[in-house]
């Protein structure tokens, strides 16, 4: 294996194509008057929770109403009780968005008086999922103006990706350039990046971080087997009763493991994921960052992925128990952490879908001159691979590298009309670096 495959992974005729050109200083005229306030609850994780913050800022620049800080949901599978200002940094977020969108930490003591103090007294409009801003012209917006304040919740997924440039604008701007972590999760999460840099030295700071769902949840959800025992079946059992109560157990619901590995939705196992990036070319001396919750019987499954790769850094490794001791309970804030080592390194591996990746790469494509620079491994043709029991090296080998060089050609894709700018932010955030020259282009990582 060379190990110049780490430097040389991505095409070099493709990067800094692009260049962002968000300009959060370019403000209104004059702002206008508010039409009220607007109140939204953000479900989900710490990637959920981004996209209804941003969606949200969307929303209230287009009804022109006063964003109330988003109020977290405790959710079931989550369980972290966090509120924004734990994870986000609230003043650098309403400062940000301050020529464009009003954001207030709370509700004026005038408007709390009008409906008793009690939040709930707030009428609650129940918004379809994907709506258009046309809908919220018409539906939200005379209920804004006639009552002072509105309540949307719960908040995901409730704004059309197709909408007007202008309000597109909004989400790139909350997206890329308001929202950046708490001041405790930004200074931890450089002394890890710092720290996996000094520990990638032999290939001049560069690293691989991968993002691997392998934690019980995730293998309980996807309802793939793996070593197919009484014990698996029951321990996966209780977990889907636990966090999704008789979802899996309704009457018609056939749980088919083999569909569904051969169809590509089971996730990656650590030994997959090390067999794939070993033939691709990444050598035993390749600094891999691992990027996870509580890997399903760790012992057993990270043994073959740790003896492929000795310099393999989690953050439990990377950072001191006491260091990480104030985010302990807190999976957002955990997750905040893995977030920023996976966005500073040299290639990012994708294993399973999910808002984390998929937001990790738009903030890619956004740093990195329009490229992901990310792993997307094609999970059908693996399982066949994988599944092949005559199968030979020099052959395995040719299909990861063809799958590492269409990685390559895809991580420079523009958003489709039906995309997320969320995970493509070109050509609505970025312009081309001819288009750049007169633009300001400072921008603010999140970290």
């Amino acid at each position: 294996m060379e190990i110049m495959q780490l430097m040389t992974a991505w095409s070099s005729n493709v990067h800094q194509a692009w260049k962002p050109c968000v300009d959060k200083n370019n403000s209104k005229a004059e702002f206008p008057k508010s039409n009220g306030f607007l109140i939204i609850e953000a479900n989900g994780g710490l990637n959920q929770q981004r996209l209804s913050i941003c969606d949200a800022v969307a929303v209230a620049g287009l009804l022109n109403a006063s964003l109330v800080i988003p109020i977290f949901h405790l959710n079931s599978v989550w369980r972290d009780s966090s509120k924004f200002g734990n994870i986000f940094d609230e003043d650098f977020f309403i400062n940000a968005l301050k020529n464009h969108v009003n954001v207030v930490k709370e509700l004026p003591e005038d408007i709390r008086q009008r409906f008793d103090n009690n939040i709930s007294n707030i009428v609650n409009l129940r918004v379809k999922a994907w709506s258009s801003p046309a809908h919220y012209l018409q539906k939200v917006l005379p209920k804004l103006v006639g009552l002072g304040a509105v309540r949307i919740a719960p908040f995901s997924n409730r704004l059309a990706q197709a909408v007007p440039s202008n309000v597109q604008w909004l989400r790139c701007l909350a997206n890329y350039e308001a929202l950046r972590f708490s001041e405790p999760i930004r200074m931890l999460a450089e002394k890890m990046v710092d720290r996996m840099v000094k520990n990638s030295s032999q290939s001049a700071g560069k690293y691989v971080s991968v993002h691997l769902r392998f934690e019980e949840d995730m293998v309980a959800f996807s309802c793939c087997e793996y070593d197919g025992g009484e014990e698996e079946k029951h321990e996966m059992d209780i977990a889907r009763e636990r966090s999704w109560r008789g979802k899996f157990r309704r009457r018609g619901r056939v749980i088919r493991p083999g569909a569904n590995r051969v169809d590509g939705k089971c996730p990656l196992t650590p030994l997959e994921v090390g067999m794939m990036l070993r033939g691709m070319g990444f050598d035993n001396t390749t600094s891999v960052y691992v990027a996870a919750g509580k890997i399903y019987k760790a012992e057993k499954y990270m043994a073959p992925l740790k003896q492929m790769f000795p310099r393999l850094e989690s953050k439990d490794t990377l950072a001191t128990p006491e260091e990480l001791a104030p985010f302990k309970g807190h999976s957002s804030r955990l997750a905040a952490l893995d977030y920023t080592v996976c966005l500073h390194s040299e290639v990012f591996v994708t294993t399973q879908g999910g808002n984390f990746p998929h937001f990790l790469m738009g903030h890619r494509r956004y740093f990195y001159g329009g490229h992901a620079k990310t792993i997307k491994p094609d999970k059908r043709k693996l399982a066949i691979l994988f599944d092949s029991p005559n199968i030979r090296w020099e052959y395995f080998r040719r299909q990861m590298q063809d799958m590492l060089r269409h990685s390559d050609h895809k991580g420079i894709e523009l958003k489709k009309p039906s995309g997320s700018l969320y995970t493509f932010p070109t050509p609505d955030c970025m312009c081309k670096q001819a288009e750049a020259r007169n633009e300001n282009t400072n921008t603010t990582r999140p970290v």
